[in-house]
């Protein structure tokens, strides 16, 4: 025989499981809202677009610690901020190698890349430390930023790891407006202007830096 105290303490149950999932399906945030930037590979000039083939590989990029998540880093003098209810819809650090790569894959130039743990001694490796990636703020937080993107490449030869050639790249971009969105293109401008430098620099001193020293 069925114990109706047994029914209604099962469907008290049921109802409390039925809201619990009902709270995971509509949280009380609201969602952030998600950007990217690096989509669209620069245009480089035709001196980077012509030399000798050879096989680059790109080492891990190295990039700096409080810019590499998903999160969109602003600073003030000492202060520094995220900015809220925004992030990039990957970490920083994956959208620039992105960015990276199919900057090198669009340029048609001379390097090959090519996958890590598949060159040999042959080629030369391209070492990335992005040091600054962050929206700048100077003094009142009213005004627009300028977004800042500084990058230190270091080009070796796989043979003997040698230092070939190295360099400092750096874009400067002033937000249109200070929204998120004026933000987030600096953002692309700053990168963009800076991943095509990057690989100018790479094509045209790359076939040098992939010929190892004489012994």
């Amino acid at each position: 025989m069925t114990n109706p105290r047994l029914i209604a303490v099962g469907a008290l149950l049921a109802a409390s499981l039925g809201l619990n999932g009902c709270v995971t399906l509509f949280p009380k945030a609201p969602p952030a809202q998600l950007y990217r930037f690096g989509a669209e590979p620069p245009k480089l000039d035709a001196k980077a677009q012509v030399g000798a083939p050879f096989n680059l590989l790109l080492a891990q990029t190295v990039f700096v610690h409080a810019a590499r998540s998903d999160s969109i880093l602003t600073s003030n003098g000492t202060e520094t901020a995220y900015l809220a209810g925004s992030r990039w819809v990957s970490p920083a650090a994956v959208l620039f190698d992105e960015a990276i790569g199919r900057a090198f894959d669009a340029a048609g130039g001379p390097a090959r890349l090519v996958p890590r743990g598949g060159l040999g001694s042959s080629g030369a490796s391209l070492r990335l430390d992005v040091q600054v990636f962050e929206a700048r703020y100077s003094g009142a937080k009213t005004a627009a930023p300028t977004v800042v993107v500084r990058v230190h490449g270091v080009l070796a030869p796989m043979a003997d790891r040698r230092l070939a050639a190295e360099r400092t790249f750096e874009a400067d971009k002033p937000a249109g407006d200070n929204r998120v969105g004026a933000i987030v293109t600096a953002f692309d401008e700053a990168t963009t202007q800076v991943v095509g430098e990057i690989v100018a620099w790479t094509e045209v001193q790359g076939a040098a830096a992939a010929t190892p020293s004489p012994h």
